[in-house]
This record gives C-alpha cells, structure tokens and sequence, in this order.
C-alpha cells in the first residue's frame, strides 16, 4: 500500500511524534510511506523515522515563491502535483490547517483521504475564524474524519452535521515503550521526591494552578520538589509566582527536554493540570513508565486515558481544593504511588500498544478504500 501522508512540520510536537511512529511503523512492515512537511519554510527533522520513509518537504517544491503572500496558491499547486506524481492508495492528514488545504488541493482526483484533528475541535480555539469556517465546508469532502477521544467524537459532529463519516483512533505509545512492564527500582529513602508536569508554558496548561497547589502542600511535605518542563510565554509570570510563594528552593522551571521519558523516569509524581487536550500524550507516557498519575478531568483524554480514573486519580477540572487533595494523598503513599503505577502501565500498555493502533489505522483505510477495491475488480 501506498501511504501519502501530509503534516505541518517535523519539529517537537505531540502530533509530529505520532506522525513519526505511524509512518516508520508502516515503512517498517513494507508499506511505501511518503512523509510531507507542509511548513513553507523547511524546518528540520526532530523525530527519527525508519529508513523505508521517504520524506519530501513541501517548500523544496514551492520555491521562492513559497515565502510571499502567494505561498498558499503556491502550497496548492505543490500538494496537487504530488499527489498525481505518487498515486496513492490513501492520503493521511494532520492537523486542521494542513488538512484544509490538502482537501482543496486534492479535490477531484478521486484518492481517498483521511484528515486527522490533532485537538478536540469543540473546546478548542487554536482555529481561528476563517479555519473553522474553512474546516466546515471542506470536511465533508473528506473520506473519513478522525478525532483521537471518544469525547471529542459527538460535540464535533453537532458542529459539523455535514461530515460523512467521523471516527476514534487514539495515540499509540511510542515503540520505545511498549512491551512488558519493567517494575520501577525502588527508590532510595533519604532521596527528595519529585512531582513532575510537562508542557509548553501557555495559559491553557494551567501550570499556575499547580504552583498553587503545590505551595499549599508543600510545608507538609518537605521531602517534595516540583519540577515543570517546558518552554513558553509564562515563564517570567511562573517564576515571578514561584518567588511570590518563598519556593525557589522547592520549585523549578527548566525548560524543555530533549530526553522527557528519562525526566518523567525521574519523577515520583506526574501531574496534567490542562484546561483542555486533544489527547494527552504525556500523561499515557508517565503512565506507560509506571508513574502514579494525576490528571484533571479536562476535555478531552485524561477520563478515557485513566479508564474513568481507575488507572489514575482524576479530579475535577478547576477544583483546586481537590486538586491538591490528590497530589497530597499520593505524596504521603509510597504504597499507593507502587501500585496505581504499575496498574497504569499494564493497562495502558495493553488499550495503547502500537500493534493495536495500527490494527485500528488498516481498518480505518480499508474501509475508505473498499469502493475504489471494488471498482478495481469489477
């Protein structure tokens, strides 16, 4: 099978990384991938991919032009080309932006194609208005719609009623992951804990409601630090309220990682305090790693990721007082902190595991593939 397979770039991201492990798992069985960074502007590749992706950026095929105001004419006539050079059997989008213009730019041409929302598409405001309003003419045309949570699934169709057909497909675990769980070494007892949040640091992850909770916990547990990875536009209102709550000492900001499992391996405690997700990728990794977890019962991911909180403690999202109430009682269990981990892992390493995902992606394009099939063979 042919796979054309359009993103927006190849940097650090969650949909990047998800891009990354379904195209070199599909290469690795023998599929011809072609991966497309669509960014006008190159960029660089931060995810390794198997050696059987063939990767084309976009803007090597736009030329100068791909930097002036006729970029997107320029992006159209590209993405079209390619796709009539390549002939594929399934076209596989991400992202709102990206899918938009590869549905106008593949408009006609009869290759069935499958568009990907990275986020939940209801809560979200990362589209503004002349995307929504895009997104709402052109995804009908689309052979499949996919969102990555049962509970973005229903509120997206009511915004969108047009839509032909609309599926759930989560995030596989990244291969690194999966397999057997590996009991985490039990910790050294004069060793200080660490309460771990990752994310960029913008206003939706809520970053400053766990510095709040944190404080308020942290003079009953002075054997606790937090630390928060990420980078972003918050860093100097997070740090002027870390020095606010006297916790220098205590709390910490230092920056993004280039090795996050090896930090959340680290961590006695992972944390997601979002006001909304697509679907948490962090939290099924600290997860999968047999982190104790807690999470907000934000839309959309974390409900369906804990298995309605069985798996980790969820809590009521803007509910402080619970909030810290969680944190407090797995910081005080190292038993409890033992056994909701390697309950975490077992499970999720089981619903997530790449195998299963890709199972779910053949039926996915099998299904959007069957009439064409049958036209071949009539």
């Amino acid at each position: 099978m042919k796979i054309l397979f359009f993103v927006s770039s190849m940097h650090a991201g969650g949909a990047e990384r998800v891009a990354a492990t379904l195209a070199s798992a599909w290469a690795a069985r023998g599929d011809q991938v072609i991966l497309v960074p669509s960014y006008t502007k190159k960029g660089r590749l931060f995810y390794r991919l198997d050696r059987g992706v063939k990767l084309i950026w976009l803007a090597d095929r736009m030329g100068w032009l791909g930097k002036t105001r006729l970029a997107s004419v320029r992006k159209w006539f590209a993405m079209r080309r390619l796709v009539k050079e390549t002939r594929p059997d399934v076209i596989i989008s991400f992202l709102t932006n990206v899918n938009v213009m590869v549905l106008l730019a593949t408009r006609g041409l009869g290759v069935p194609t499958i568009v990907c929302e990275r986020t939940n598409p209801a809560v979200s405001t990362s589209a503004g208005k002349t995307l929504a309003w895009l997104r709402r003419h052109t995804y009908p045309w689309a052979s499949l719609v996919t969102v990555q949570a049962q509970a973005s699934a229903e509120p997206f169709r009511k915004m969108l009623p047009a839509l032909q057909r609309l599926a759930v497909i989560p995030n596989p675990l990244p291969p690194e992951l999966a397999g057997p769980f590996t009991a985490r070494p039990v910790p050294d007892p004069d060793q200080r804990r660490r309460l771990v949040a990752m994310g960029r640091l913008v206003p939706i992850k809520r970053f400053e409601s766990l510095i709040q909770a944190f404080a308020a916990l942290a003079e009953g547990f002075p054997e606790w630090d937090l630390y928060i990875w990420g980078e972003g536009p918050l860093r100097a209102g997070l740090t002027q309220q870390i020095r606010d709550g006297g916790l220098e000492a205590r709390a910490f900001l230092p920056g993004r990682s280039a090795e996050p499992w090896q930090e959340l391996a680290k961590a006695d405690v992972f944390v997601l305090t979002s006001e909304v997700e697509g679907f948490p990728n962090v939290l099924l990794e600290a997860m999968a790693l047999g982190l104790a977890c807690v999470t907000v019962d934000c839309p959309s991911g974390p409900r369906e990721i804990s298995n309605d909180g069985e798996d980790a403690l969820l809590v009521p999202l803007g509910d402080q007082q619970a909030l810290a109430g969680a944190l407090g009682q797995l910081m005080a269990d190292p038993v409890l902190r033992d056994v909701l981990g390697k309950h975490a892992a077992i499970a999720v390493r089981d619903r997530y595991e790449l195998h299963e995902v890709l199972h779910q992606w053949d039926g996915l394009i099998a299904s959007v593939r069957e009439p064409q099939d049958q036209e071949g063979t009539a």
